[in-house]
């Protein structure tokens, strides 16, 4: 259970069920096999939770979320929203997070518990179809989501170290017994 706030926070939302939904998810695991990052942050899989974000999102100041977003631009445009863009892009339906998101930081602005900076790295999802796994677009469209989070955590003053041996994600374990059994 999580019970300290830090600094940043960096949250990964979507369904994995769902195709490319799950985006923000393993942009968020990816960035964590790939990098150690300092104790002011923490990564979270926020899954498709609501509520049981309240907590974990009190007080930080800065809340960096990946998710898959619906803008209308070509599947697999890389998207950053930040700051005084934020409150825009709720005003359209782009995530199917967003109205969870959304009403949280509305609820923690009632008790000032807000983060102070709020950015948003999403990537328009190639397919939503109810099956475990990334499309191969949406593969390539992790990387650079890493890339962008990096880019964000660097603008912070934050100094990752990139792990000598990435770890492997339990995703990527799976889906390599499941390319075993199929040979």
């Amino acid at each position: 259970m999580y019970t300290e706030n830090k600094e940043i926070l960096v949250l990964g939302l979507g369904n994995i069920l769902m195709q490319d939904e799950g985006v923000g998810v393993r942009a968020v695991e990816a960035l964590e096999c790939r990098y150690i990052v300092p104790d002011c942050v923490t990564l979270m899989d926020g899954g498709t939770t609501g509520t049981e974000l309240l907590q974990p999102m009190r007080g930080v100041k800065q809340l960096i979320v990946a998710d898959a977003i619906h803008t209308g631009d070509a599947n697999g445009t890389l998207v950053r929203i930040a700051d005084e863009q934020v409150p825009a892009f709720f005003q359209t339906k782009l995530s199917n997070h967003q109205l969870g998101l959304s009403d949280l930081l509305a609820l923690l602005s009632l008790t000032d518990e807000q983060p102070e900076h709020v950015t948003i790295v999403g990537l328009v999802p190639h397919s939503l179809e109810n099956r475990l796994g990334l499309t191969p677009e949406a593969e390539q469209g992790v990387e650079a989501m890493v890339a962008q989070l990096v880019v964000e955590l660097e603008r912070l003053g934050v100094e990752l170290v990139k792990r000598a041996q990435p770890l492997r994600g339990f995703w990527q374990q799976q889906a390599a017994l499941e390319r075993v059994k199929c040979a």
